[in-house]
């Protein structure tokens, strides 16, 4: 029953990724990235805090992530305590000491600072002010990654941030990002989004055929050598644990059992 309802969670998880019209797929490969971390609060089910992650996609950006679902206790909270109020997303850029709310605000900075132009493509201009397609995509998703489980409550936050690698379209990683949601764990999201269409297609099913090469001197071929000399999302490392895996069933199973309760 376990691995229908994941397969389940899967389609769903495809199914909102088509409505977002091809964005969070694609990345540039040579990413401009900031000298200090970039830290967002948000959560996966939010679709305001969707377009901000496919902006961070798009940039090949790595981020820290803070999730805060609703009836999160961990670090829901201190958004207000930070920013003034419980609003979401919320970046925090130590680099140019900036602390914004609204997702056009956030994306026009991302482009700004971390873009080669500093200008915002249409792509990313024609957002409506309220996020129907992406709304409809959160329900078409089974609205997984916005509520708090509580099962938080019985393990501290672990020490050392989890590393998530992943793009923001991926049906295999959004599941493990609304896994992680749910269950408030801090972690780095290394965006690994696609260079060209020879990286269009599932691990073992690219498009191009032939032993898959990465771009040479692009953020895919430099994450190769992280992974293990492929490139399949999502990958997660957990440094608390020393636990190093592949596979979004496992990923989202050792979560539960690691810090679930």
């Amino acid at each position: 029953m376990r691995k229908i309802a994941h397969q389940v969670q899967i389609i769903q998880a495809l199914a909102s990724s088509v409505t977002e019209m091809g964005r969070g797929i694609m990345g540039t490969p040579f990413p401009k990235q900031p000298e200090k971390a970039l830290k967002l609060y948000e959560f996966e089910g939010c679709p305001y805090c969707r377009r901000v992650r496919e902006v961070l996609t798009f940039l090949n950006l790595d981020v820290e992530i803070y999730p805060c679902p609703k009836n999160g206790t961990r670090f829901r909270p201190l958004v207000k305590e930070l920013g003034g109020k419980l609003q979401f997303p919320f970046l925090i850029d130590e680099n140019t000491g900036d602390r914004l709310y609204q997702s056009e605000a956030i994306i026009a900075h991302l482009f700004k600072y971390y873009s080669a132009d500093g200008k915002v493509p249409l792509a990313y201009l024609n957002y409506s002010k309220l996020p129907v397609v992406a709304g409809v995509g959160v329900l078409i998703s089974g609205l997984y990654g916005i509520v708090a489980n509580g099962h938080n409550k019985k393990h501290a936050a672990p020490e050392k941030l989890l590393e998530l690698w992943s793009f923001e379209a991926s049906p295999y990683s959004r599941v493990v990002r609304a896994k992680l949601t749910e269950l408030e764990l801090p972690y780095i999201l290394h965006n690994l989004p696609k260079e060209r269409w020879q990286d269009q297609g599932l691990a073992s099913l690219r498009l191009k055929p032939g032993k898959y090469t990465p771009l040479k001197g692009g953020k895919r071929e430099k994450a190769m050598q992280r992974l293990g000399g492929k490139i399949q999302l999502p990958y997660l490392e957990d440094p608390n644990t020393g636990v190093k895996m592949f596979e979004s069933e496992a990923i989202t199973l050792y979560l539960k059992q690691q810090y679930g309760g």
